[in-house]
């Protein structure tokens, strides 16, 4: 499936903010399940410095600073992916054994996937995430079982509710109210896996929405989207170290390497602010308005995505 990604993000300033600098997540990678074609940034006004680096978790990441009084700012990403459904998987190892791999010894060789084991800014294991967790983990279940499990139990238990929650909002509050976005779904299942010892990252992206049957498809009217990875050592072991299994317990999808061709992967990370889409510095101003649009639609061929940038 070809997939095609425009992610439009807006600032409003009052009064005008002068120097700015921020930092985006929004190229997403060449990876076994999606392929990039093309990507283009286009920022409003124009940037003075504009360039990617690598970020500690292997994605792309952009910088740039406008040094011009700005009211506006507009932000698009535009993105076409060939995506492809996952790859059929066997995985037996316990999560007891998945677990032991990753104890800390002195002699042990250090792992990559140990990197998301630990607590982060946002995701902080305890006794609650591990209570909710365990009866999906009983004794000797493989770990891709007991995953799966615990994706369906958020699926089935939890309410999507998209002004329940913010982007702060802790993963122990969405435990305790059972309600969220999928970022909340995404960060209590992180918390309960790593609560376990169990290696598991946030993955940030798209996933292509289908309208009502007669309806066209909005402009602008998808948002971005979240789902978990866990590591599977003996999938690793066979697949030259690629063993990261996704879980999207918002829609109740997974898949090695991806939950389906309908999703696109944009960066990894250990929770929401590793890989926030973007974020800045701004010099001046006392108020702003912020306003996100994102539009995923199948990708004919015909012409790529109008990439001009409008005036806000």
């Amino acid at each position: 499936m070809q997939l095609r990604i425009t992610h439009d993000t807006r600032y409003r300033y009052w009064p005008a903010t002068g120097r700015a600098l921020h930092m985006v997540h929004l190229k997403p990678p060449s990876t076994r399940c999606q392929q990039r074609i093309d990507y283009q940034l286009n920022i409003s006004p124009h940037p003075v410095v504009l360039q990617e680096t690598l970020d500690v978790f292997g994605n792309t990441r952009g910088f740039f600073e406008i040094d011009q009084s700005h009211e506006f700012l507009l932000v698009r990403a535009s993105s076409l992916v060939h995506t492809q459904a996952p790859s059929p998987v066997q995985s037996q190892m316990s999560w007891e054994a998945a677990r032991d791999a990753f104890v800390y010894h002195a002699d042990i060789e250090w792992h990559p996937a140990a990197e998301y084991v630990y607590p982060s800014i946002y995701v902080h294991p305890g006794a609650a995430f591990a209570e909710y967790a365990l009866p999906s983990f009983t004794a000797g279940r493989p770990l891709i079982d007991a995953a799966r499990d615990l994706m369906h139990r958020i699926y089935t238990e939890f309410t999507y509710d998209a002004n329940g929650t913010e982007i702060s909002t802790p993963p122990a509050e969405a435990l305790k109210n059972r309600h969220g976005v999928c970022q909340d779904f995404s960060q209590v299942m992180l918390a309960c896996l790593r609560s376990l010892g169990l290696p598991a990252r946030y993955v940030s992206g798209y996933l292509l929405t289908q309208p009502p049957p007669g309806m066209p498809r909005l402009v602008g009217s998808d948002a971005s989207h979240a789902w978990v990875s866990v590591f599977l050592p003996d999938v690793a072991a066979q697949n030259g170290g690629d063993g990261w299994y996704d879980l999207c317990p918002t829609n109740h999808r997974d898949g090695w390497g991806t939950p389906g061709d309908d999703y696109v992967r944009l960066a990894v990370g250990r929770d929401y602010f590793d890989i926030s889409p973007m974020r800045g510095v701004i010099h001046g101003s006392g108020h702003h308005e912020l306003s996100v649009g994102v539009t995923v639609e199948p990708f004919d061929g015909s012409s790529l995505a109008d990439t001009s940038i409008v005036h806000p």
